[in-house]
Formats: C-alpha cells, structure tokens, sequence
C-alpha cells in the first residue's frame, strides 16, 4: 500500500486593485496614473519606484505610496504584497497592473499600450 503525499504547496495570490479614487492622489486630473505601492522595507520596491518616476510628465502623474507614510491607502486598496504599480486612467479605472520586480522596458511598453493601445508590440501579456 502506497502512502498519500502531502498536498503540494500553493503559491499566494495577491489581487491588484481595479479602481483607484483619483482623488485621493496629488495628481487627479492627470490623465494617467501609474502608482507605485512601496514600502521601506522592500528592496525591490525603491528599484521600481525609480522605474516609473521616469515616465512622469503632464500626461502621465506617478505617485509612490509608501506603506510606512500612507497605511491608509494601502488598506483602502488591499495592497497585499510590494511593489505593487497599477495604471489607472482619468477615470480610475485601472487598465494594467504589475506585481513585484519589473523590466523597465515592460513597464514603459505598458504605459505606452495603455496610452495608445496597438503602440506596444504583444500588449505586454505578461501582466495583468
């Protein structure tokens, strides 16, 4: 008689939000968004941060959410996990978002893709 193995180990899922409240960043009425939620203890986080602070000009607003400075904006988006970075348009409505470390090249193209859809080579498929 063979003994059942244990299940194997699942891997967290953390959801990345769906609608921001513009208002409730500097920039509302930007008509883009990209958000980075940081915290200081996050390695990774300063990396992506740093990333996305490129993209800023008077189209696109980029805000860094750091959970140690806003803890409330990190509850109130159930940012689970860091970095988190979400696209939202003038609306709030977020339109790409991505988990952990990125390429710049993917972040740029998605910024690009959302901006312009049909810009970005594949849509950036890679992210939600």
């Amino acid at each position: 008689m063979r003994r059942r193995g244990n299940d194997a180990p699942t891997q967290a899922s953390y959801e990345i939000p769906v609608q921001l409240d513009r208002s409730d960043f500097t920039s509302p009425d930007s008509p883009w968004l990209v958000a980075v939620f940081t915290s200081a203890t996050c390695g990774t986080c300063e990396d992506v941060a740093q990333k996305a602070l490129v993209l800023a000009s008077r189209e696109v607003a980029v805000e860094r959410i750091d959970y140690t400075v806003a803890p409330a904006l990190h509850q109130r988006y159930n940012i689970q996990a860091v970095p988190t970075l979400v696209i939202a348009d003038a609306q709030g409505v977020v339109q790409k978002g991505m988990l952990g470390p990125v390429k710049a090249q993917d972040l740029w193209a998605a910024v690009a893709e959302c901006r312009e859809p049909g810009s970005s080579p594949g849509g950036c498929q890679n992210h939600v």
